[in-house]
């Protein structure tokens, strides 16, 4: 049986759902970021219990099959800005349609209606915290930073950092108290 649960956004938060299920005496098959499949059908008493338990660490376990393909979007795009040693070479709609097998003016639509800013925005948004992160962890310079994240310059990296934060990556790596937001507020 496949369920899908939303704000199910990184490797924590799949620890919580494992934890939650084997609590329950259910076995997953697969756990996957906003999908996870068992080897039960369950319904009722177990189904609430399972959906009480994961509202209580933040997690909402849905019943609305678009609903679920947005949740579905949204954890394609964090696994592939966050999780990822390289954003895919191909073009991101045609990773998303492939990935989610819709056609991605489907995905595109539904995903602008139901949050309000199109994908595009959303993975920018996600593109620029990643950024934020590895500029707090210094690790890698900007230029590697850009090569890793798809940008195709570092210019091109530092104009959409400033657009989205008002601040240069420069000035953000300097400031004491770096203002990084958690991934489920995106």
């Amino acid at each position: 049986m496949k369920l899908f649960i939303k704000n199910m956004v990184s490797i924590r938060c799949k620890m919580v759902v494992k934890s939650e299920l084997d609590g329950l005496g259910l076995h997953p098959i697969i756990l996957e970021l906003g999908e996870v499949e068992i080897k039960e059908n369950i319904s009722g008493k177990t189904y609430d219990d399972l959906k009480r338990a994961l509202h209580q660490s933040g997690l909402e376990l849905m019943d609305d099959k678009k609903a679920s393909l947005i949740e579905k979007i949204k954890a394609v795009v964090v696994e592939m800005v966050h999780y990822n040693e390289e954003v895919p070479k191909v073009n991101f709609s045609d990773y998303l349609s492939e990935k989610l097998n819709y056609d991605y003016t489907y995905l595109s639509n539904l995903f602008s209606e139901t949050k309000g800013i199109t994908i595009e925005h959303f993975i920018i948004s996600h593109k620029i915290e990643r950024v934020k992160e590895l500029l707090v962890y210094n690790e890698l310079t900007l230029s590697e930073i850009a090569w890793k994240l798809g940008y195709s310059s570092v210019s091109h990296l530092s104009n959409q950092f400033k657009k989205v934060t008002g601040l240069t990556p420069s000035f953000f790596k300097r400031m004491k108290d770096k203002k990084l937001i958690a991934l489920e507020n995106l």
